[in-house]
């Protein structure tokens, strides 16, 4: 079975345009007869241009009200039939709930299906597979149902949990009404006693919070590292973040030759890529899931203009805004994600960022790959090590000015002028426009760093009620709310 899927993988990768156009044709049908499709002319669509022609590009707020029709039980809105459930997110850069509509289609064929898919890839590309002679351990959130009873709502996490097959709990932790609870401090803590005591193989979850989990998990135990705990542990399948900043605080926790680390991009609006090699060269793009692809370029996007390219006319080295169609319902939907290509033949993609998460307050254009990178490379020259960080602008007049960087380190540089001054030089090494803003300082200062020593990022979080397994700290604000917000309660 696994071989199978694997055959399915290396067919799309070698006929990429035409898997894409399978999906397009069956997207279209699927959507002729509902309230959208008939107000968008699907019945004369017969190719993209009359696609992009008559369904304009939207974001969520521009979409919503398609999806609040639905979500009062109006059947045949989005898609086919009534839906049963919408994921709650905040996104990171927006305090306002969206709900995404998750489809019988999209949770079997999208979201099911790619968690399959990574333990086919891994089983195809690593060594050790013993990793189904145990229990999974998947870090979620919370679910409930809606007020009218149309439908339940939560993270995407606790919908596919609430939805899995028996055998699959069977061979999971925590129990199903621990994986749910909506008090997230005390789930951690029945997770962690239940965990402690069970032959964990894998673990799933966003890295921030995984490490919270797994110190909890070492203070339960009295273990001196993970490995200790659970000897049999040998993957971990994360997303959401860039790895890279936690890859060293892992490696010190789970001190195991035979473990292994899988990526995955699983958004509430779809399943879109997965690590496909040990060595990985971005995330395959997965094209059989039920999502058709389009692509924005960045220098484009930023003027405004949402004018999209499809999979077949995408370059290497050119940052993009994702848009998708899906059997979840949504069409031409902007995501809010920016991409890269790292390979076209398959198509590979290393994910940039967030359309409304960059810093751009005095023409310096940083994105978050900038500062990720920017912040590995400081904390590798000085051995340090972060748990997290948000960064936002700083005004000396209309003009000029700096950035604040509020880092939160597991491991703090023994000399921390040397370390904002590599921090400094590296973003100068990446980013042209920011370069060129520090020259003489004229408009740009030295990044200046405060410390996060007291828990005040998850303070942040729990205040404005996002904690749990989907919930991040934005990295780069443009406006100092979330600055100000911190500084409150340091």
């Amino acid at each position: 079975m696994m071989q199978k899927r694997i055959n399915n993988i290396d067919e799309f990768c070698k006929n990429p345009i035409k898997a894409q156009a399978k999906v397009f044709n069956f997207l279209i049908s699927k959507g002729k007869n509902t309230a959208f499709g008939k107000a968008h002319h699907f019945s004369t669509i017969n190719d993209y241009a009359h696609f992009s022609k008559n369904i304009p590009i939207r974001t969520y707020e521009k979409f919503s009200v398609f999806i609040e029709r639905a979500r009062k039980g109006e059947k045949n809105v989005l898609w086919p039939g009534k839906i049963k459930w919408f994921a709650k997110s905040s996104g990171t850069t927006n305090a306002q709930s969206k709900f995404i509509p998750i489809t019988q289609e999209s949770l079997k064929n999208c979201h099911f299906k790619g968690g399959k898919d990574m333990l086919s890839l891994y089983g195809n590309n690593f060594s050790n597979l013993d990793v189904y002679n145990g229990k999974g351990l998947m870090l979620g959130g919370s679910l409930k149902k809606s007020s009218t009873g149309n439908y339940k709502d939560g993270d995407l996490s606790a919908i596919l949990l609430d939805e899995f097959p028996v055998w699959v709990n069977y061979h999971r932790i925590p129990d199903i009404d621990t994986a749910l609870m909506e008090d997230w401090e005390s789930k951690l803590e029945q997770i962690a006693r239940q965990a402690v005591k069970a032959n964990i193989t894998n673990l799933t979850g966003v890295p921030s919070w995984m490490l919270i989990l797994l110190k909890r998990v070492l203070s339960i135990s009295g273990k001196r590292n993970i490995s200790e705990v659970w000897p049999n542990l040998e993957l971990y399948m994360h997303g959401g973040v860039n790895f890279e900043p936690y890859r060293e605080q892992f490696k010190t926790l789970i001190p195991s030759e035979k473990m292994n680390y899988l990526e995955g991009y699983n958004a509430s609006e779809g399943f879109i890529g997965i690590q496909d090699k040990k060595i990985s060269k971005g995330l395959l793009l997965m094209l059989d899931y039920g999502i058709f692809y389009e692509f924005i370029p960045m220098k484009e996007y930023t003027k405004g203009i949402l004018k999209a390219v499809p999979l077949r006319d995408v370059k290497l080295n050119i940052n993009y805004a994702l848009v998708i169609s899906t059997n979840g319902g949504l069409w031409r939907y902007l995501i809010g994600d920016v991409i890269r290509f790292t390979t076209l033949s398959p198509f590979r993609i290393k994910i940039i960022g967030r359309t409304g998460s960059f810093l751009n307050a005095f023409g310096e254009e940083l994105v978050v790959e900038n500062t990720d990178s920017a912040l590995l490379a400081a904390c590798k020259q000085y051995n340090a090590s972060i748990k997290d960080y948000t960064v936002s602008p700083i005004y000396i007049d209309a003009n000029s000015g700096g950035h604040q960087w509020f880092i939160e380190f597991t491991k703090q540089p023994k000399d921390i002028q040397l370390f904002k001054e590599a921090l400094d030089n590296k973003l100068k090494e990446l980013n042209s426009d920011y370069e060129a803003k520090r020259t003489k300082n004229l408009v740009l200062g030295l990044p200046e760093i405060i410390h996060i020593q007291n828990n005040e990022f998850y303070a942040w979080l729990k205040q404005n009620n996002r904690l749990g397994g989907q919930y991040k700290v934005p990295r780069l604000s443009n406006d100092r709310k979330i600055a100000n917000e911190i500084l409150a309660l340091l």
